[in-house]
């Protein structure tokens, strides 16, 4: 995939994005919306203390030393930001839901040029699902795919020293893709030190938080995010009904990409949740031939009918009125609107009677007070009681 090189922000840009992100109630969709609203993180910073306020709480924007202090932990293990908007960042990701705005990346950036499967299953996989996904990585990163998984052990582990193991002594544009759950100067689990540092070695290492985070069963979330999102399908090879991998196949059939799953014996507990994806629509593959070929001819309409809700359009919604500022008593008539069960922002506009741009800036202000919560499938409700 060839495409022209973008610039990206500068320093000063770069520094205001990432205190921005770090910043209370600042998620992907208010990060963009404040982008679009002031045009400029610079701009957006001073900005957000008056806009909670309106909202009906005090703020308190993340330190400057500490992201200046996260600069320095990124320099020191030699890894570097990518933002949404500059030319190294992943394409596939960017056309899926809420992309996160700023990525850290150590390694070779071309493999996000390259086509993308994600291979993911169980921690405590069998020795034959391990050999699978080892066999299938190594092929497929052979012909020239990024194989992508999240560094946990068993299957993703398998699927990372496969495709490293394709790129012993041969030359191709294949390789492998990992997506950590803490900071890019984190290692988990402990034992994979040497595997993650070889990633970054010869391949792409990935993450989302901040230098020096410890990964949290709240951080997983997002990483499976990542790994659907860049990649054009996702292979489940075993999995347990209820499992992160599960997670990361749902997901990507809500991204519109391909969902393969492997067959296993009703009689394994673990082959339970593959089984339950192809008979909900993913497709049955059982060799790299058959991965390959879907992921190959894909156009952007997935072959596979596996679903687990539609997105919705909040994160392409109409930014009529996005310079306005809503008044007061719209804020408050939102804040009434809402209530502990999600509903949509085209709800709240059609209940409400204002202009879509006037609803979000309303949304926005409640989110960065704390007093809004954001949903699956781009629907909204007040924080819980206690949460």
């Amino acid at each position: 995939m060839n495409r022209a090189h973008v610039e990206g922000p500068d320093a000063a840009e770069q520094f205001a994005r990432v205190r921005l992100l770090r910043s209370p109630n600042i998620g992907p969709v208010t990060f963009y919306h404040l982008l679009t609203r002031f045009g400029s993180a610079v701009a957006a910073l001073p900005a957000v203390p008056d806009l909670a306020a309106r909202g009906g709480a005090a703020y308190r924007l993340a330190p400057a030393a500490q992201i200046e202090d996260e600069f320095a932990a990124l320099a020191r293990c030699s890894a570097r930001l990518v933002f949404h908007d500059d030319g190294h960042y992943p394409l596939a990701l960017l056309a899926a839901d809420q992309p996160p705005p700023v990525l850290s990346v150590r390694g070779n950036l071309a493999l996000f040029d390259q086509p993308g499967v994600a291979i993911v299953g169980a921690r405590n996989a069998s020795a034959g699902a391990v050999r699978l996904a080892r066999d299938f990585a190594a092929a497929l990163a052979a012909r020239g795919f990024a194989v992508i998984s999240g560094l946990a052990r068993g299957i993703d582990a398998a699927a990372h020293h496969g495709a490293l193991a394709a790129g012993d002594g041969a030359v191709h544009d294949g390789g492998t893709i990992a997506v950590i759950a803490g900071g890019i100067d984190v290692v988990y689990p402990p034992e994979h030190a040497a595997l993650q540092e070889r990633i970054a070695a010869e391949g792409l290492l990935v993450a989302q938080m901040a230098p020096g985070i410890e990964p949290q069963a709240r951080h997983f979330p997002s990483r499976n995010r990542i790994i659907a999102g860049l990649a054009a399908g996702t292979v489940v090879v075993e999995a347990a009904p209820k499992s992160g991998s599960l997670i990361t196949a749902r997901l990507a059939g809500e991204f519109g990409r391909e969902v393969m799953a492997v067959p296993g014996s009703p009689l394994d507990a673990r082959a339970h949740g593959c089984n339950r994806l192809i008979r909900e629509g993913a497709i049955l593959v059982q060799s790299a031939d058959d991965i390959a070929e879907l992921v190959d001819t894909f156009q952007g309409t997935a072959r596979s009918t596996f679903r687990d809700g539609a997105l919705g359009d909040y994160a392409g919604a109409q930014n009529e009125g996005a310079g306005d500022a809503p008044a007061g008593d719209v804020v408050a008539q939102i804040a009434a609107l809402l209530g502990t069960a999600p509903v949509t922002v085209d709800e709240l506009i059609r209940q409400s009677g204002a202009a879509p741009g006037v609803v979000q800036n309303a949304l926005l202000d409640l989110e960065l007070a704390g007093r809004l919560a954001r949903h699956a499938g781009g629907r909204v409700s007040t924080v819980a009681f206690g949460a």
